[in-house]
């Protein structure tokens, strides 16, 4: 063990829970309360399947005044006149999040994984809406407003024939 993360734990022993958790926070250089980042630790790893595979990632819009087709576009610089399709937010999570039967662990845990960032999407963000835009080979934006209206959530890529 590095001789830092000794320090760290000595030092743990001796003092209170919000004395650590700064700690921590100094450790990191970033504050544990940030979104962005929970978001982005949340979204490691995962895989959208459609008919192609592709990653899960963070989506900062920066400040918006509202979850509309008109902000989305404007915020990915996609032309006006590109084909959106908007779903409902629990649509999109559905069949991510159920567990089958036929489920083995692996599978098990990823569906966990999804619940995990649907509900940290549900609990810090609001308007939540889910934009498909392009045809056949899309841009996915599962996006919603925080608490100083800043456009936040998750993008990944589909393809549907």
């Amino acid at each position: 063990m590095p001789i830092v993360k000794k320090k760290i734990k000595s030092k743990r022993k001796n003092l209170k829970e919000t004395e650590v958790k700064n700690l921590d926070d100094k450790k990191t250089n970033q504050p544990k309360d940030n979104l962005t980042e929970k978001i982005k630790d949340a979204a490691e790893g995962l895989i959208y399947i459609s008919e192609s595979d592709a990653e899960i990632m963070l989506f900062d819009g920066g400040q918006a005044k509202a979850v509309t087709k008109e902000e989305i576009l404007s915020r990915t610089k996609k032309p006006a006149d590109s084909a959106v399709e908007q779903r409902k937010f629990t649509e999109f999570f559905a069949r991510l999040t159920e567990i089958q039967d036929w489920f083995g662990d692996e599978e098990k845990e990823t569906a966990q994984k999804y619940a995990r960032l649907k509900e940290l999407l549900e609990r810090n963000l609001r308007d939540l809406k889910v934009f498909k835009i392009g045809k056949i080979e899309l841009d996915v934006y599962i996006v919603g407003l925080d608490a100083e209206n800043k456009l936040l959530g998750i993008k990944t890529k589909a393809v549907e024939t």
